[in-house]
C-alpha cells in the first residue's frame, strides 16, 4: 500500500479536463465583457458606481425587489447612521435567525442594495432574515471605516435582533471583499461579545492576506472579472500609503490572525478554480481547521470570480444548493 498523505485535497477540481464547456464559455464571455470597460479607478470610483446604477457599465444594473426594506444601524460615530437594507421570507411568519450579509466589490463598488437576490434565496432558502450591511467605501472612506462600520452593524444585531427580527443573529457572510469583512468582523465579536457565538459563517471567493498571496501576485492569464492588476487597484484604494508589512497586521488580513485562541465558527469556504483568490480561499480553510474549527471547502472547477452571481452557471446552481445546505444544517445543529 502506498504512503497516503495526511492532508488532502480534490485536485480532479483543478485539472483542465474538469471544466465544463459551459464554463469555459462563461469566463471566455466575462473576460471580453471586462476587456471593453470601463474600469473604476479610470473614470473614478464615484462616477463609475453612478454608471453602474444606470446600467452604462458592461457589467449588469443592479436588480431591486420590492421586498428589500431599507433601515439605519447606529454607528460609533454621533450622528452618523449605516444604511442596511432587510429582506424576510414571504410568509411573514417566525423565522429561525438573522443572517449578516456583507456585500462584496473590492471595498470601493456595490451597496448594500445590490444584493436583493441573493439575499432573497438566503432568506426563503433557510427561513431567515437576511441584512445586507451599508458599510462606507474605499477611497473615500479607506481602513479601518468600512470594517468599523461592519463592527458596529455586527455588535448592534447581536444585541437587538431578537426584538427587531424575532430571532437571533446566528450567521454572517459575504462574497470577496464582503468575505473579508465578514471574517474581520466575526473575529471582533469574539472579543466584544465573548458569551455571543455564530452557528456559521458564509465566506465566498474571499480575499484573507491582503499582501496578496503568490497565486494571485504570480497569474498571468487573464481570468474575468477580477485580475491581479484590479486587485491591486482595489487594496491601494481601501489602504493607501500602507507597507507590505502593515498589510499583514492581523487588523487588515484575517490570514494573519492567531486562530488558536478563538472558538471559530463553522465555516463554508466556496471559490472557483479559475479565481485569483483561490489560494486565499484553500490556505485560509486549512489554518481555520488547524486552528480547531470546522471549515467545509467547496471548489468549483472552472468557476470564476464571483460565480455565484451568474444565475445560468452550472456553478451558480451548485454553489446555491452548498449554502442552502449548510444553512440548514446549522440551524439543526
Amino acid at each position: 500500500m502506498s504512503l497516503q498523505s495526511d492532508f488532502t485535497l480534490n485536485v480532479s477540481k483543478l485539472r483542465p479536463e474538469s471544466v465544463s464547456e459551459s464554463e469555459k464559455q462563461l469566463t471566455d464571455t466575462l473576460i471580453a465583457i471586462t476587456a471593453k470597460g470601463p474600469r473604476w479607478y479610470d473614470v473614478g470610483a464615484a462616477k463609475y458606481r453612478q454608471m453602474r446604477e444606470n446600467g452604462e457599465t458592461a457589467l449588469p444594473k443592479p436588480i431591486r425587489l420590492e421586498e428589500g426594506k431599507d433601515f439605519n444601524i447606529p454607528s460609533r460615530d454621533k450622528g452618523r447612521d449605516i444604511p442596511c437594507r432587510f429582506i424576510i421570507p414571504e410568509h411573514g411568519g417566525k423565522v429561525e435567525g438573522v443572517f449578516m450579509h456583507i456585500h462584496g466589490g473590492g471595498w470601493v463598488l456595490m451597496s448594500e442594495k445590490d444584493q436583493d437576490v441573493l439575499m432573497k434565496r438566503i432568506a426563503e432558502g433557510a427561513n431567515l432574515a437576511v441584512i445586507s450591511v451599508g458599510y462606507r467605501l474605499a477611497p473615500e472612506h479607506p481602513f479601518p471605516q468600512g470594517p468599523e462600520d461592519c463592527y458596529d452593524a455586527a455588535e448592534w444585531l447581536v444585541d437587538n435582533s431578537q426584538a427587531k427580527f424575532g430571532a437571533p443573529l446566528k450567521f454572517a457572510g459575504g462574497e470577496s471583499a464582503g468575505a473579508h469583512l465578514t471574517a474581520l468582523s466575526a473575529f471582533h465579536l469574539l472579543k466584544s461579545r465573548p458569551s455571543f457565538a455564530f452557528s456559521g459563517l458564509l465566506l465566498n471567493f474571499g480575499a484573507y492576506d491582503l499582501s496578496m498571496l503568490p497565486h494571485l501576485r504570480n497569474i498571468s492569464k487573464p481570468l474575468g472579472v477580477l485580475t491581479p492588476d484590479v486587485t491591486r487597484e482595489f487594496l491601494n484604494a481601501f489602504l493607501p500609503n500602507t507597507t507590505f508589512e502593515e498589510r499583514r497586521d492581523p487588523s487588515i488580513s484575517p490570514f494573519y490572525a492567531d486562530l488558536s485562541n478563538m472558538k471559530l465558527p463553522p465555516a463554508l469556504f466556496t471559490c472557483g478554480t479559475e479565481d485569483c483568490l483561490l489560494e486565499d480561499t484553500v490556505m485560509m480553510a486549512v489554518r481555520w481547521q488547524m486552528a480547531g474549527g470546522e471549515a467545509v471547502t467547496k471548489l468549483f472547477a472552472g468557476a470564476a470570480h464571483g460565480f455565484i452571481a451568474f444565475e445560468k452557471a452550472e456553478s451558480a446552481t451548485e454553489g446555491r444548493k452548498c449554502i442552502e445546505q449548510f444553512l440548514k444544517e446549522k440551524l439543526g445543529s
